[in-house]
């Protein structure tokens, strides 16, 4: 059995002093995907580079970064050591640091964030681009013959029950029909949204909340961050949950079990 958490940190550096590295240590999991890191590795201290696990065991790690410096970037943190570790491939979303990609041996986990498409879909056009990109490299993977976990901030909430207030949403990143509309091709291409196929109709379950009028508190949020698999690899999925109670970011993060 292998436990994959995802969290988009907004800020490494910043949810070290919230309790990150504790959370780290006693979460015990095999691998861990991060979204908007926000810092080049030469940027972080050495604690960064020397977790353990609750028994010890070490962390390795690995770092996609933007090329401006406290934007974006994504990072795996694995008690396995890669057989390889890559990047996208595509010059436009590798400066960004939006995709790493680790071969697991038994599957290749992802580690993605999905840009955000701002207001007016001023960068809707890049966002569909990366997305496609994306399917693209899943594509392939899955045409090798290989399981694929693309994990992290897919910046989308795909139906009216994953955020709570959906009408009122509708011409803001991140619901746009073309964002959704992209959600619903990828999944209709061989890929699950395991915390969805297994908890169908569940209204109620978000990843992120607004900083602003105590969204949080009231649990006025969204369901944007995914573990999602290929058809192939759903069998090996036992659970799919949404940590909720974990804070130091305006997302929590999620968490997957498979057995491969």
């Amino acid at each position: 059995m292998s436990t994959v958490l995802s969290w988009n940190v907004n800020g490494i550096r910043a949810v070290s002093q919230k309790g990150f590295f504790e959370w780290m240590r006693d979460s015990s999991a095999d691998a861990v995907c991060l979204q908007e890191t926000k810092a080049d590795p030469s940027q972080l201290t050495k604690e960064f580079f020397e977790l353990t696990d609750s028994v010890g065991l070490p962390y390795r790690c690995y770092f996609a970064s933007a090329k401006r410096r406290g934007y974006s970037g994504v990072a795996i943190y694995a008690k396995k050591e890669p057989e390889s570790v890559r990047f996208l491939g595509v010059d436009e979303f590798d400066d960004e640091g939006r995709y790493l990609e680790a071969d697991m041996g038994g599957y290749v986990l992802s580690s993605a964030y999905f840009p955000n498409s701002q207001e007016a879909g001023a960068r809707l056009d890049y966002k569909i681009r990366f997305c496609d990109a994306v399917l693209a490299r899943m594509d392939t993977l899955v045409a090798e013959g290989r399981h694929v976990v693309l994990c992290g901030d897919y910046n989308i909430a795909h139906e009216p029950i994953d955020l709570t207030y959906p009408k009122a949403n509708e011409a803001n990143p991140g619901y746009l029909p073309e964002e959704r509309a992209w959600m619903s091709r990828f999944l209709g291409s061989g890929y699950v949204d395991t915390f969805r196929r297994l908890h169908p109709g569940e209204p109620g379950h978000y990843s992120w909340w607004s900083y602003r009028m105590k969204a949080r508190e009231k649990d006025i949020g969204w369901r944007i961050d995914y573990h999602c698999v290929d058809e192939r690899t759903w069998p090996a999925v036992r659970s799919a949950s949404i940590l909720k109670n974990v804070v130091g970011s305006d997302h929590c993060p999620v968490a997957l079990e498979l057995d491969l």
